[in-house]
């Protein structure tokens, strides 16, 4: 399939890319869009569709909150639903946790993680049940937190849902 010219405009500038298509010219354009644009609020993602206006947010914690070890988290979302992750669903979604890390799209899976889904680690956690609050043990100190919703395979809705990154500190 032939893809013609693409044109990106920000503040009276143009940058001309040529897309050729594949994966690998997607990821390129999405992150040179967020690095050069500085487009850290747009998030582009898969190919399941979310619910126009669909927010994330986190119930029980504001950013600057100082918190005690092991502490509450309650999830928020209005607009779409929760469902299992392998449960395929309009409209609905599971959470994830993103801890310690830079905010959706923007660390070092980047675009990756908009296409391909939300790795499972220390950093990334999944609520793949359909759970809508959980109990954190973490270390003493500052810690940023985001949420995320994920499609039926963990990959971020298009366009992406997901909260506000705060920061809290853990006593």
């Amino acid at each position: 399939m032939a893809h013609g010219p693409a044109f990106i405009h920000s503040s009276g500038q143009h940058i001309f890319l040529e897309l050729m298509g594949g994966a690998i010219m997607k990821k390129l354009l999405l992150t040179s869009a967020v690095i050069l644009l500085g487009l850290n609020n747009v998030a582009l993602a898969g190919e399941t569709p979310s619910a126009s206006g669909a927010q994330q947010y986190f119930v029980n914690l504001a950013d600057g909150d100082t918190v005690t070890a092991p502490f509450k988290v309650v999830f928020g979302l209005s607009g779409m639903g929760v469902a299992p992750a392998g449960v395929e669903m309009a409209n609905t979604g599971h959470h994830h946790i993103l801890i310690d890390r830079a905010p959706l799209g923007m660390g070092e899976d980047g675009a990756e993680e908009l296409e391909d889904g939300i790795i499972s680690d220390e950093n990334h956690l999944h609520f793949g049940k359909g759970q809508t609050e959980t109990v954190l043990e973490l270390k003493p100190g500052k810690h940023s937190l985001q949420l995320v919703l994920g499609d039926v395979n963990h990959v971020p809705h298009n366009p992406a849902v997901f909260s506000k990154v705060i920061t809290i500190t853990v006593k």
